[in-house]
Order: structure tokens, then C-alpha cells, then sequence
């Protein structure tokens, strides 16, 4: 059982609760077909796929560091993706962004046990929250059609905070629209670097949702494998 007395939990959303990468492949794997990309001599899909996950998570990385802006985030990942097959061809980037933009956000594929774990969460009264580094309209469709919004009292984006984790600022902020201090506060996520050494850096402590079981270079106060675990946690 948890040591500390927690009253609020903050979950992130992407690979914590929303399988992002479920959600994009299944989007790309339709483009590829709408799109006819197959003809354009990009036959291999999951290589495609790859190519993508590779450049959007370096271009993620370069973004949180305040390096690139949304729009520059959005539009390279496929435009660097094409030029991986040889395809520079700034109409069908934009065309591919846009479109992934607004399919993804309408897929539903959630982890295992996510609404039990939350009913059973907001049953025992916890304020549940969310601290999302996504952009505002996109992280809110996701919320909604997968049917979690219901579950969160708030939610923070990065876009509508104007600031990304692992940044204190957006810890901060999160805290105070939910009324909540750092010693009652639990941060909920995949990510070491951005999640837990976040909150950390506030003082919040942290569960380290690692699905894959990958070394870990920093202590969270809490690892689960999966998010039923939660349930003898909390």
C-alpha cells in the first residue's frame, strides 16, 4: 500500500492510458491505403511505419526542448518520413499530416484495464487528474470519443499551459487547478525522463508505468508492468 497519503493522481495520457502507437499505426495504415502510397513506392508499410515513429519521437524530443515549434513538429515527421523512400513532395506531407490530425485523435485503442483501474480509482474518492504534453483540441478528441473524459476533474496540455513536461512550470500549474499540494500528489506515466524526474523535480512522487520492462536509470517511488498493479498501490 502506498506509504504517503495521496489524494490526487495525475495520470499522463500517451502510452500511459491512450496506446499512441496503436492508435498511429492503425491511422497511417489507412492513409497508406487512402493515399495510395503504395504506388508512390512505399510498398513496405511497417518500414514506413518505423520511419515515422523514429522522426516523430526525435522531433518530440527537440520540441519539448523548445527547440521546434507545433507546426514544424507536426508537418517534418512526414516530410522526413517521404524523404526516407525518396519522396520529397511538400503537398503530400502536408496532406498526410493534416488527415492524420484529424483520424488519429478519433481511434479508441486504449491499455488493458484502463477503466477498471479508473473506476475503481474514482470510487475510493481520488482526485483524478491529467498532465498531457499534447496539443489542446487533439488531447481532448482523444478524451472523448475513447470515453475517459469523464474520469478527470482537469486536464493540463502543454499547448494550453504553455509549457511541456518535464518542465516544473507545468507541475505547478497542474497543482494549483487542482487545488492539490505536492505531498498528496502522485504522477502517473511512462516516460522517466519527462514523467517521473518531472515530478520529482516538484517533490511529487511517481509510478513508473513500464509496460515493457526497460532498465531504469532513475527511481520512481512506484514501477508497475501494468496498470491493474495500481490497484495494490493505491
Amino acid at each position: 500500500m502506498a506509504q504517503r497519503k495521496y489524494r490526487h493522481l495525475f495520470f499522463d495520457l500517451d502510452h500511459t492510458l491512450w496506446d499512441f502507437d496503436a492508435n498511429a499505426r492503425a491511422t497511417l495504415e489507412q492513409l497508406h491505403l487512402d493515399l495510395q502510397l503504395p504506388d508512390r513506392g512505399i510498398e513496405d508499410f511497417d518500414r514506413f511505419y518505423q520511419c515515422y515513429i523514429g522522426h516523430n519521437e526525435k522531433l518530440w524530443d527537440r520540441y519539448r526542448k523548445g527547440y521546434i515549434k507545433q507546426e514544424e513538429l507536426r508537418l517534418k515527421r512526414m516530410w522526413l518520413t517521404l524523404l526516407d523512400f525518396k519522396i520529397a513532395d511538400e503537398s503530400l506531407s502536408r496532406e498526410l499530416s493534416d488527415l492524420f490530425l484529424q483520424l488519429m485523435p478519433t481511434r479508441t485503442q486504449i491499455f488493458p484495464d484502463t477503466v477498471e483501474v479508473l473506476d475503481y480509482l474514482q470510487a475510493k474518492g481520488y482526485g483524478l487528474h491529467m498532465i498531457t504534453n499534447g496539443f489542446e483540441e487533439i488531447q481532448h478528441t482523444k478524451l472523448r470519443v475513447s470515453g475517459l473524459h469523464a474520469y478527470f476533474q482537469n486536464v493540463v496540455t502543454s499547448e494550453g499551459s504553455n509549457c511541456l513536461k518535464p518542465q516544473p512550470e507545468i507541475f505547478y500549474y497542474a497543482l494549483e487547478k487542482a487545488g492539490a499540494t505536492v505531498e498528496e500528489s502522485l504522477m502517473i506515466g511512462d516516460n522517466l525522463e519527462v514523467d517521473i524526474e518531472g515530478a520529482q523535480s516538484v517533490g511529487m512522487d511517481g509510478v513508473h508505468v513500464n509496460f515493457n520492462n526497460a532498465p531504469q536509470a532513475t527511481t520512481p517511488a512506484y514501477t508497475v508492468t501494468g496498470l491493474k498493479q495500481l490497484m495494490d498501490i493505491l
